[in-house]
């Protein structure tokens, strides 16, 4: 199986992008274990966390086939290298650089880039971006991603990331939003496993109410 279709696999299973800015390494495994038992199969962990790239090979080794995890904020070409040689697989980023995308759509990672704009969406996808974070959301609304999926490919998935929360998701989701990224609202440093689990689950149980 291609690293194209575990994204696939689970995206489908479960297209909330758990974003855990601020994880630390010796938080990691347990935060890993709780949303992944949840039902989160995506993980990103922020590159402006605190040893970033440990937390990202903890992860990944410990969640092996249960759940994609990478990078967030990924801004140069030398980060996706990193990102790879720690095992990660999802390069996200806030941005469209097509350097950046390019480079890790030619290790067979996942490009996940960020865009506001029809043009940055369009050069995004032919750099070889995978998906499409709609960055920051609140900078958008429901009816801007619905005027922009009129004119994207069909099957492009766009992810709106920024404000959403378990009562924010539905409008987008009508208007063509194919999932979410999700930080401050699941995760935030010190959040304990118990919160951290109720607040996993709520987010689990709106989405598949969609």
């Amino acid at each position: 199986m291609t690293t194209a279709d575990t994204f696939n696999a689970a995206f489908a299973a479960m297209p909330l992008v758990a974003i855990l800015r601020g994880l630390t390494p010796e938080t990691a495994d347990a935060v890993g274990d709780t949303l992944v038992e949840a039902g989160f199969t995506l993980i990103e962990v922020p590159l402006n966390s605190p040893r970033p790239l440990e937390s990202i090979a903890r992860l990944a080794k410990r969640l092996e086939g249960r759940a994609l995890v990478g990078a967030g904020t990924v801004l140069d070409t030398a980060s996706v290298e990193a990102v790879e040689q720690a095992g990660g697989t999802l390069i996200v980023s806030p941005n469209t650089n097509p350097a950046v995308i390019a480079a890790a759509a030619a290790r067979g990672l996942i490009a996940v880039p960020g865009f506001q704009t029809p043009s940055e969406a369009f050069a995004a996808l032919e750099a070889g971006a995978r998906a499409l974070k709609l960055f920051p959301a609140e900078a958008a609304s429901p009816a801007v991603l619905k005027a922009i999926r009129t004119v994207l490919p069909a099957g492009t998935a766009v992810l709106p990331v920024g404000g959403i929360s378990p009562t924010t998701m539905a409008p987008w989701h009508t208007a063509g939003a194919a999932g979410f990224g999700i930080g401050s609202a699941l995760y935030s440093p010190g959040v304990t496993t118990e919160a951290l689990a109720e607040r996993a689950a709520a987010f689990i149980a709106a989405y598949r109410a969609l």
